[in-house]
């Protein structure tokens, strides 16, 4: 692993650093962020997933994570969306496709199925190496993430619940099949056979008896994706069905930029703390 840069920031550390990724093939770059309690021992941690065109710096660079970070003492992990580099597969006419438009699936199909596993990469090869190479507390971990992070860490989350104590998101795309800007891109990574799509979709999984102790979500309600691409209405009717606890903040004249993640960001720091210490 390679240390890109470090900077001293509310009193720890961020970082950015890169490695030579098994799971995608190709080097991936990622973002932490250590309070200063991680100097007396294991913290928390908690990862973001981005959305789509972004890459780790977005967050890093714009999200105003690391003030809430330091005051509740949880580490910030910020992956990349994608593989990237000479030898992956992309499509730069569609940025709703390719790099910086992993889905975190694991593609299934030629030829992306060879680097775009990003599924894998973010569920067990960067968590191993979080854990190997930070004073990270892997028994207490949660998971938020942005519109196709979003989306991302719904899914994990229903898939992997002993693993997360807590879930948030700000404008998932809550069911990707469906949606107009990522059910192309499904059929592209994992074929035809919408079956197949399920196990990538918040309320497919649901729908299917998966199960989650509660969600947090925000959502802009100028927001110019929402209709088409997000749509939490159907994340809503999901988890009232299925009896998950679900806490849908509509926020009046926001949009989908990171001025609206930023502006709520303490508020999901503060609500993962909470069940992270608990």
């Amino acid at each position: 692993m390679e240390t890109v840069s470090r900077a001293l920031s509310h009193g720890g550390v961020q970082g950015v650093y890169r490695h030579q990724a098994e799971t995608t093939r190709c080097p991936m770059t990622f973002a932490v962020y250590l309070p200063p309690q991680a100097a007396d021992g294991p913290v928390p941690v908690l990862w973001y997933l981005s959305g789509l065109t972004c890459t780790h710096a977005n967050v890093m660079d714009k999200g105003e994570y690391r003030r809430a970070a330091a005051r509740h003492g949880v580490a910030f992990v910020a992956p990349d969306t994608s593989p990237r580099g000479p030898g992956v597969p992309d499509d730069p006419d569609d940025w709703k496709f390719g790099c910086g438009a992993g889905f975190y699936l694991d593609a299934t199909q030629a030829p992306y199925a060879e680097h775009y596993r990003m599924w894998s990469y973010v569920s067990e090869e960067l968590p191993a190496l979080v854990a190997k190479n930070f004073p990270v507390d892997m028994t207490r971990q949660g998971i938020l993430g942005h519109s196709m992070g979003g989306h991302g860490a719904l899914t994990l989350a229903l898939t992997y619940p002993e693993r997360y104590r807590s879930c948030s998101a700000f404008a998932p795309i809550v069911q990707p099949s469906t949606a107009g800007w990522s059910a192309p891109a499904f059929a592209r990574y994992l074929g035809e056979d919408r079956a197949a799509w399920r196990a990538h979709d918040a309320t497919a999984l649901i729908e299917d008896g998966r199960r989650f102790p509660e969600f947090l979500v925000d959502q802009g309600m100028a927001d110019s994706f929402l209709e088409d691409g997000l749509r939490p209405h159907l994340l809503e009717e999901a988890c009232a069905k299925a009896g998950i606890p679900l806490t849908l903040n509509r926020r009046e004249g926001y949009d989908h930029s990171y001025f609206f993640i930023s502006t709520f960001m303490d508020d999901h720091i503060a609500w993962a703390a909470e069940r992270l210490k608990a």
